[in-house]
């Protein structure tokens, strides 16, 4: 069990805008401005957030999928003089289909205190505002690109159970393709640029979706749900003849 103690810097795990600025908490703002240090996917992303929220010069570390043993070194190293360090990501919440669990995971078992400081995720972004069902899901996050996709496929569509996958703008079609095939009498909502200027939320069948998704350039990751036919669910969707 972790308690805290003052001897020792915490990780703060700090959830950031998907897109729309007015998106980000207060609780966010002052736990960046009160970090000693904050560890980053992107310092330019992250700059061009804390010069928007009038927060002075940090001490920037960068810390993606290339250099994560180096930068769990330094920041663990920080947290062992006592500073505190924040965690973000470019967008919405650390760890979720983005870095972030080797970072956590490392403070938890170095015994130092990990806090999450919640917001913008795009997976709860897209599900509460999605028409199929989904007060249970299985989360899938993005698919292998190439080795052992066909098997997560295979695997995802035997499951009793809502599926939530992350999709990026380039694969949506072959995505939208496979879903066709693997899930041929599902219902699927897609949401894509979620806050931004641009953003949409289409549902329908695969091949409805297939088509809509097809011969388009399409911009921002997708939130993709899928709820297979046969899945049996409590949830009832509203029917507006009885209101």
């Amino acid at each position: 069990m972790n308690t805290r103690d003052e001897h020792k810097g915490t990780l703060y795990v700090v959830a950031t805008p998907l897109g729309n600025l007015d998106d980000m908490t207060f609780r966010a703002v002052s736990t960046l401005r009160d970090a000693g240090a904050i560890a980053c996917e992107d310092t330019r992303r992250t700059s061009i957030l804390l010069r928007h929220f009038g927060i002075p010069h940090k001490k920037l570390l960068s810390y993606h999928s290339f250099n994560e043993e180096r930068a769990v070194q330094q920041v663990i190293g920080l947290l062992e003089e006592g500073t505190d360090v924040a965690l973000v990501t470019d967008a919405g919440t650390p760890a979720i289909s983005d870095p972030g669990y080797t970072m956590s995971s490392a403070a938890h078992a170095q015994g130092f205190p990990v806090i999450p400081v919640p917001g913008a995720s795009a997976l709860t972004a897209a599900l509460s505002v999605c028409p199929l069902p989904s007060s249970s899901f299985f989360f899938a996050g993005f698919l292998p690109h190439k080795k052992g996709r066909k098997t997560r496929l295979e695997f995802l569509a035997s499951l009793d159970s809502t599926v939530v996958l992350y999709e990026s703008p380039h694969r949506i079609g072959r995505l939208m393709e496979e879903v066709k095939e693997y899930f041929p009498e599902a219902q699927v909502f897609a949401a894509r640029e979620i806050t931004k200027l641009h953003e949409e939320y289409v549902s329908g069948t695969p091949d409805e979706l297939a088509s809509h998704f097809t011969g388009q350039k399409q911009r921002g990751e997708f939130v993709v749900v899928v709820h297979p036919a046969d899945k049996r669910s409590k949830q009832k969707p509203y029917d507006a003849d009885h209101h």
